[in-house]
């Protein structure tokens, strides 16, 4: 397999990692490095890619990348009960043009999910995750992409892409392959109200970070529906990392954004994870611990995988209709994992690629609410974009 453009983990890790309990997450994984090349990946389920651009930041000043502080953090920490290997491929440098990285992400992410290794990406600006997105051209045709962020970062799609209006570009461009953009935990304050009445035209989804705080199981049905994960490290409260990441007092916990990541983990639709908006500081422990454990706890969900059975077999499920007004809405619940979906009606009249998308994940709560007469705000916006 022809990875050429990436670089291998630095010496300066890999003494590191030598030093290490031979029981720790350093000791176990497989890594690129200098003296043995690009490792096997046969039985490798997890690929860790770093991503050393941020040319299209809009604060972008020149300031360059690396991520050892961030490795160094995770080859710390022990594994779980864990059956996965885990390979650590080293870095993408910045291309000629930001374009070339673009087509180096893209490369590396279509060759691995198309072996289904899900690649966990460190970046670099929230922008690659238009290069993580375009990797599914040819895999999918439709594409499900949960960002946690405090913006929804739609921006003017006329302009070059930055990493401020990547969405923007992902909306416009052909080939139109994505079906739903959600993002969890925004702040208000940071969105005009073109770009938050705009997420509502669009049928989009998008959760306020008090919402999502106040809980946080919310999170699960749309981790499950999620192809793509993007989080922007500015939606974590300023109090939880270094200096140069500190970005608002307001944010996500470090117990909070963990948790999300496990949720994500545990979908089995999350084909590539991606962390950005690194910052590195002087004194980087607390940025560099957290990430860290976010990737552990993405890594604890990966291993946690339960694939629910098939619907198409009535005894592993159970069904239930309500009637609301002129509409019936049929919700599943897994008899295996008690998770529960709720049915998108199929529109033969309708041309679109989602013919095969007849069942959105959802909670108890949504039956529950449904019962009282109230239609799921998550089933009638998958309803209109189905109608369109």
């Amino acid at each position: 397999m022809n990875f050429g453009f990436l670089t291998p983990v630095s010496d300066a890790v890999l003494a590191h990692k030598e030093l290490l309990s031979q029981q720790a997450i350093g000791r176990k994984i497989k890594v690129h490095s200098n003296q043995h090349g690009i490792p096997e990946l046969d039985d490798v389920k997890i690929a860790i890619i770093g991503v050393l651009e941020n040319r299209n930041d809009i604060n972008y000043i020149g300031a360059e990348l690396n991520f050892d502080n961030v490795r160094t953090a995770l080859y710390n920490l022990f594994p779980g009960n864990w059956n996965t290997t885990i390979a650590d491929l080293g870095d993408i440098k910045p291309g000629e043009t930001v374009e070339d990285t673009y087509f180096a992400i893209r490369t590396a992410i279509n060759v691995l999910v198309e072996k289904n290794i899900i690649p966990i990406i460190l970046g670099g600006s929230q922008d690659l995750t238009y290069s993580n997105y375009r990797a599914y051209d040819n895999l999918m045709p439709m594409v499900n992409i949960v960002s946690l962020d405090t913006n929804f970062d739609l921006g003017d799609a006329n302009l070059p892409i930055k990493n401020n209006s990547y969405v923007g570009k992902i909306i416009v461009e052909e080939p139109y392959n994505l079906f739903n953009y959600s993002t969890i935990g925004y702040q208000t304050y940071f969105n005009s109200q073109e770009e938050i009445d705009l997420m509502e035209k669009l049928y989009f989804e998008a959760y306020r970070l008090g919402e999502v705080s106040s809980n946080i199981n919310m999170v699960e049905p749309l981790m499950r529906d999620a192809h793509i994960v993007s989080v922007d490290m500015r939606s974590v409260r300023s109090s939880e990392v270094s200096d140069n990441q500190k970005f608002s007092p307001n944010g996500f916990s470090g117990k909070e954004i963990c948790a999300i990541t496990r949720y994500a983990g545990i979908s089995n639709k999350v084909s590539s994870f991606g962390i950005y908006e690194y910052h590195k500081s002087k004194n980087d422990q607390a940025t560099s611990m957290l990430m860290a454990q976010m990737i552990w706890y993405f890594v604890e969900g990966v291993n946690c995988r339960v694939k629910d059975d098939s619907f198409a077999n009535e005894n592993n499920y159970q069904k239930f209709n309500v009637l609301i007004e002129e509409d019936e809405l049929i919700f599943y619940k897994s008899l295996k994992t008690g998770r529960w979906w709720i049915e998108i009606p199929f529109l033969p009249d309708v041309n679109n690629k989602l013919k095969k998308h007849t069942l959105l994940p959802c909670m108890h709560a949504d039956y529950v609410d449904a019962t009282k007469g109230n239609i799921p705000e998550r089933w009638y916006k998958a309803f209109r974009k189905n109608s369109f």
